[in-house]
């Protein structure tokens, strides 16, 4: 059962990756930069597909056994509050997805606020172009790190297997979709953006302006940060004219080159 699973993700993953891939190279929003330091696409790519590479290699070293495991795990153990309260299967699995999610939210707010916590998370944003590819770009102590949050709020909540698959899919999709280098046609997007994180609400998240990146912190679903204040409808600047990225990381060899990312947040500043 857990290998379906497992294939299942990947199969999700690799299908949602491979559309949105397509459909940004045939109808893309922004164009690489032409500046002489930045990175050529290749560049990026393989920088940002080695990076998750890794990551998921330590992920997999460090929790064997993976989420899914360890909801298995409690569940039979009757450990957290929804094994030991009697609620509705369908009540559960929405409450874990909702708690989930807003749990997601928080971390990477508080990813952006908490100093040691933002030299790991800035491996994502010091991408000079937002694609689907930025949306797995994660260092991989960052990784590891929201496993184990994640774990921990499996362990205290008690939260289903299939809550936290589904969790995962939604997740993993949702982060290459709002990423990807799209524009939405402007009727759709304006009724999408009341519900879902747009990739124009995304890529004013990815801004090297301060008070834009610390806003539209939701990988999924837009009302967390309208309910927490955090919510940016627009950019100081057009989309187009978006300077995305981390000013203290121009050139290429430190924010495209897979050796630069695993060391970026060991560097100090200039």
């Amino acid at each position: 059962m857990v290998v379906d699973d497992a294939l299942l993700r990947l199969i999700v993953f690799v299908s949602i990756l491979a559309v949105m891939f397509t459909v940004e190279r045939l109808f893309p929003a922004r164009q690489l930069s032409k500046e002489p330091s930045a990175p050529s696409q290749k560049m990026r790519l393989t920088g940002n597909f080695g990076i998750v590479f890794l990551s998921g290699l330590s992920a997999r070293l460090v929790f064997p056994l993976g989420l899914m495991g360890l909801a298995l795990f409690f569940t039979e153990q009757k450990i957290g509050l929804f094994n030991i309260i009697n609620l509705p299967e369908w009540l559960v699995i929405t409450l874990s997805l909702l708690l989930l999610d807003m749990l997601i939210y928080w971390q990477h707010r508080l990813f952006h606020k908490i100093p040691v916590l933002w030299q790991l998370h800035k491996v994502h944003h010091a991408d000079t172009h937002v694609d689907s590819s930025t949306g797995l770009r994660f260092h991989p102590i960052e990784i590891i790190a929201s496993l184990a949050i994640k774990g921990l709020a499996i362990f205290l909540l008690g939260i289903p297997a299939f809550a936290v698959i589904l969790f995962e899919v939604l997740l993993n999709g949702f982060a290459i979709f709002n990423h990807a280098n799209i524009r939405l046609p402007a009727k759709v997007e304006a009724v999408t953006r009341l519900f879902l994180m747009t990739q124009i609400l995304h890529r004013i998240h990815h801004s090297q302006l301060f008070k834009e990146s610390n806003s539209n912190y939701g990988f999924s679903v837009i009302w967390w940060d309208r309910l927490f204040g955090s919510y940016s409808a627009e950019a100081t600047k057009p989309d187009l004219e978006i300077d995305i990225g981390i000013s203290e990381f121009p050139e290429a060899k430190d924010n495209a080159h897979l050796w630069g990312l695993l060391v970026m947040p060991f560097k100090r500043k200039k």
